[in-house]
């Protein structure tokens, strides 16, 4: 797949071929679901908790003799049916993780980017650069090449400078090349790579 490489004042600065392997397949959506749904449920904390009948501090006493009053039969005020008593069944500190195969996992991003690259989302630059920590002038850059949303995506090491400027631009988001993920991927509207981010991809999928 040829693709047109820009700076980033939008001035062309050649072609570049994609692997086929990587951003030329056929985009299968149960793979990028599951491996989306994998993601969220790590990032979930798992700390919602509640107090059961063993947890909840009231009296031991037993309500009322056990026969004769017409009533049922309780033994105690710390049973869910009653006003201050235990949760039944509540939620539990327990960690959402599920396991998702290496290569489920490296297939559904191989898959993402292919999305990304049939629907015409993915633009490439020769580097992501700037001279200065600029916020403002790197957002006028952006509004000239149309990115209001974006996920940028550059080599091992992000450049300082380009970091610092990006870090406060809403709905942009920059990541070195081993934080690519589908997840990010799919929640933005461009996929930015540069010429470091495709040599590396290119390289992890060998």
């Amino acid at each position: 797949m040829q693709i047109e490489i820009i700076s980033l004042d939008g001035e062309a600065a050649g072609s570049i071929e994609l692997d086929d392997a990587i951003f030329g397949l056929e985009p299968r959506a149960d793979l990028i679901q599951r491996m989306v749904r994998y993601q969220l449920a790590k990032r979930r904390a798992g700390t919602h908790a509640s107090q059961t009948r063993a947890d909840v501090w009231r009296t031991g006493k037993k309500l009322y003799k056990q026969k004769g009053t017409g009533g049922a039969r309780h033994g105690s005020r710390r049973a869910p049916q009653f006003r201050g008593g235990g949760k039944a069944f509540g939620p539990v500190v327990r960690s959402h993780e599920h396991d998702l195969p290496k290569k489920v996992r490296a297939l559904a991003l191989k898959h993402a980017l292919s999305a990304k690259a049939q629907d015409g989302g993915i633009i490439v630059w020769s580097e992501a650069k700037v001279d200065e920590p600029k916020t403002k002038g790197l957002k006028a850059s952006f509004a000239k090449l149309g990115l209001t949303n974006a996920l940028i995506i550059d080599g091992a090491e992000l450049e300082p400078n380009f970091r610092l400027a990006a870090r406060n631009i809403p709905q942009i988001d920059v990541l070195p090349v081993q934080g690519i993920n589908v997840y990010d991927i799919l929640r933005r509207e461009k996929l930015v790579l540069t010429r470091a981010a495709i040599a590396a991809l290119e390289e992890r999928f060998r």
